[in-house]
């Protein structure tokens, strides 16, 4: 609950003190008790990688910031099961660091075809850094949303 508060405050800072254009519309996934995991749509909004869940409609996706630099982007279903990560188009992250201009990293599928990956400068000041990750969907407009950086301490992969 914590996190989904955060997440606000910073979204709303960040809208407040930038004049973009109005993001498509997508909350943090709540986190729901785990006994209706993986049998109905929804029922599973747990981090696999240890990221941030978000979604787009049906579509959940994970972000999985490194203060190191390394960052990482996962597609899943309603169902929370593995999407290929070419799911996905035109995908980037640029992170929003105080007092620094914005780096713009494009990001890139790994070699197993899983997620995408892309390495920028290390995250020198977490408090106040955003992403904003950007992607495009087959037949489906751009889209984008910024997130307040919140790093991984050790990523685990999901069974």
């Amino acid at each position: 609950m914590l996190n989904v508060v955060l997440l606000a405050l910073a979204v709303g800072v960040a809208c407040s003190s930038h004049e973009e254009p109005p993001a498509a519309e997508a909350a943090p996934a709540q986190v729901q008790p785990t006994s209706g995991a993986g049998t109905v749509p929804h029922g599973d909004h747990n981090p696999h990688h240890g990221g941030i869940v978000l979604m787009k409609g049906d579509l959940h996706f994970e972000v999985v910031p490194d203060d190191g630099g390394h960052h990482r982007l996962y597609f899943t279903d309603a169902m929370r099961a593995d999407l290929p990560a070419a799911v996905a188009q035109r995908v980037s992250l640029t992170i929003h660091q105080p007092d620094e201009p914005d780096e713009l990293v494009p990001m890139r599928i790994d070699e197993a075809g899983e997620s995408w990956e892309a390495t920028g400068r290390s995250i020198d000041r977490p408090d106040g850094t955003t992403l904003r990750i950007a992607f495009t969907l087959k037949d489906d407009q751009p889209y984008w949303i910024d997130v307040p950086f919140r790093p991984v301490a050790s990523p685990t992969k999901h069974p």
